[in-house]
């Protein structure tokens, strides 16, 4: 099993409010991963995303949230198989609880960066003034086409399964795109409902002080094959990781592309760790049969379990 598996780590948009609550309560190592992260931020993280749905959408709590949810969910996966995968890969924020649990970075500087990234992102592009769309039903280079054909700043930004892809910029251009995307033949042009557009040039701000933040962080080769967001292939050397996390904030997340390699090289079985199953409905749609199980709650949990231990 071991040279087949995948761990993959969900980005914005898989958390919820009450996320791991069944798991916690049958688990120690969860509550006990969040009481480590409460440490680092000064607040507490598990009664926030039990309890404050509107902290938990603002940008610079939901990325500490969800990279302490996977690392928790991963912590109990090593308690209970003790496997490592062969493949790590994260959806945007989800890259950063790959590097903590392929051994690249320690959990608490993995939160302090989080927090920070979600406080230059917030800083980029005052509120308004940036949005993000969903486009449904379109191959990506007509979304791209169209996108280039868009006054002000407008692109793809998240290639996430064929037939969807998000664009990001500047709120008016992305309105404008959307409405020739449906002229072009998409399906649907969803807004989605996030504080910054993430993934295009407007970010490019955050990465400057991302940058700058990264300098000061000691990352270790990885202890597995990592697949980064931004070249869509496995990446070991620390000053290439630490380069590809700068330019992911300002340039498109191929995880269509980093999937299909995954399964190029082999990989049958992706586990999704963290909350949701976002990544399991993309990753069937990207290879068909491939086999894509989630260990967000305690029956996915199970299941995986009963399954690898057949």
């Amino acid at each position: 099993m071991n040279s087949t598996l995948a761990f993959v780590f969900p980005g914005q948009g898989s958390q919820q409010l009450g996320m791991l609550a069944d798991i916690a309560a049958e688990h120690e190592v969860i509550l006990s991963t969040f009481k480590e992260a409460s440490d680092v931020l000064g607040y507490d993280l598990w009664n926030l995303v039990q309890n404050d749905a509107e902290l938990l959408s603002q940008t610079d709590k939901t990325q500490p949230a969800l990279l302490t949810a996977s690392v928790a969910l991963w912590r109990l996966w090593q308690e209970q198989e003790g496997v490592m995968p062969e493949y790590v890969a994260g959806h945007s924020l989800g890259e950063y609880s790959a590097l903590v649990c392929a051994g690249v970075l320690s959990f608490k500087d993995a939160v302090n960066l989080v927090r920070l990234r979600g406080e230059y992102m917030q800083q980029a592009v005052p509120a308004g003034k940036g949005a993000m769309a969903a486009i449904i039903g379109l191959d990506d280079a007509k979304v791209v086409e169209v996108c280039a054909a868009i006054d002000g700043v407008v692109s793809a930004v998240n290639f996430n399964s064929p037939g969807q892809v998000v664009i990001a910029g500047e709120t008016e251009s992305v309105n404008l795109a959307m409405a020739a995307m449906k002229e072009a033949g998409a399906k649907r042009a969803l807004p989605l409902p996030v504080s910054v557009p993430s993934h295009c040039e407007l970010m490019l701000p955050a990465g400057e002080k991302l940058a700058a933040e990264l300098d000061s962080i000691e990352f270790n080769a990885p202890l597995c094959k990592l697949v980064q967001n931004v070249t869509a292939e496995a990446v070991s050397d620390p000053v290439m990781l630490k380069k590809n996390l700068v330019s992911q904030l300002s340039e498109p997340v191929l995880w269509t592309q980093s999937v299909l390699l995954m399964a190029d090289l082999g990989v049958t079985q992706t586990i999704e760790c963290g909350p949701g199953k976002v990544l399991s409905g993309l990753n069937k749609r990207i290879v068909k049969g491939l086999d894509a199980a989630s260990i967000g709650d305690l029956g996915g949990l199970a299941a995986v379990l009963e399954k690898n231990n057949a």
